[in-house]
């Protein structure tokens, strides 16, 4: 088997190589490339390839149709929205992906960003450069907050677990809330959920039903004192919508790790200049433990589709 990397795992090189030595001693070829956007590019590296490995870089259907041997794209990555997956069925080639390597790293970030909004931790760090006190900037405890899960899978729930463990009231809103229910969790409808909570923090997939789903009259919905946190996706969120609630005093701050496109962003976003707002480059996923467990599932996913046991299974 061919078998190409198309961009990087963010692991070290003697991480990679150990993985890649292992394919090597079983016969199959293993290519390593850095991330390059351009289809024409990618076909290139990819044309004699039998397995595709990529993380969040788009995989356009030109580039997949454009690869006759190709059998397994192994998405090292939770999401597949930036994979065409019309054009993978129509070759009938497998997907699979990375679920799970990163539940604690995005739940952490999420816990982060409600803790530095409740403390004003931008703002008072900012006020301590400039050599002043914390002049008025007086924060709030998460203990007793109640907080609004849309999403409750793995991410979701192990993000429940944590502000459950700092006190909090923790309600839930799933498509399919029977399924698996979260301990400690109250599911409740969106709009109960938007209304009551103090913390909003996304962590669904993006689907046509979810794209746009906090638009501008869910967000008239929540109280002026919350909070919305998304590290899911960008499109869940109308990015707009949520700049003129911040701006306007409807909503008190944001956390925000996702975009409508992957960073960098063109600079007059307007989640770049709201009130309020904590930004981040779609960082929620990347921590030294998780990539390693990316890397791990990764490779792992390969012995298995090669054995006839394809696991995380996409298509």
């Amino acid at each position: 088997m061919k078998i190409v990397l198309l961009e990087s795992l963010g692991i070290s090189q003697e991480v990679l190589d150990s993985y890649a030595d292992v394919l090597r001693s079983q016969g199959h070829e293993f290519t390593a490339y850095e991330r390059d956007l351009s289809p024409k590019v990618q076909i290139e590296r990819a044309k004699d390839a039998d397995i595709l490995i990529i993380a969040n870089m788009p995989l356009s259907g030109e580039v997949i149709r454009s690869c006759p041997r190709l059998k397994f794209i192994n998405v090292a990555f939770t999401g597949v929205d930036h994979v065409d997956l019309e054009a993978a069925r129509e070759r009938q080639i497998a997907i699979s992906n990375a679920s799970g390597y990163s539940n604690e790293s995005v739940a952490e970030l999420a816990l982060c960003m409600m803790l530095s909004l409740l403390r004003n931790v931008p703002q008072v760090e900012e006020k301590c450069r400039q050599g002043s006190t914390k002049d008025g900037l007086v924060g709030q405890e998460l203990k007793g907050k109640t907080v609004g899960i849309i999403g409750v899978g793995a991410i979701g729930t192990r993000t429940a677990q944590l502000c459950q463990a700092f006190g909090c009231k923790i309600l839930g809103y799933r498509r399919h809330p029977e399924k698996n229910p979260a301990a400690g969790v109250t599911y409740v409808s969106l709009e109960e959920l938007l209304r009551q909570s103090d913390i909003v923090s996304l962590h669904c997939p993006q689907t046509p039903e979810t794209v746009g789903m906090i638009n501008e009259e869910r967000l008239s919905w929540m109280k002026p004192s919350a909070i919305l946190i998304n590290a899911a996706r960008g499109p869940i969120v109308d990015s707009q919508a949520l700049a003129n609630a911040l701006n306007e005093g409807r909503l008190a701050g944001a956390g925000i790790d996702v975009f409508e496109s992957e960073p960098p962003l063109n600079t007059d976003h307007p989640l770049l200049h709201s009130r309020n707002t904590i930004v981040t480059p779609h960082v929620a996923f990347a921590s030294k433990e998780s990539m390693l467990a990316r890397a791990e599932i990764v490779f792992d996913n390969i012995q298995a589709w090669m054995n006839g046991t394809q696991k995380n299974i996409i298509l």
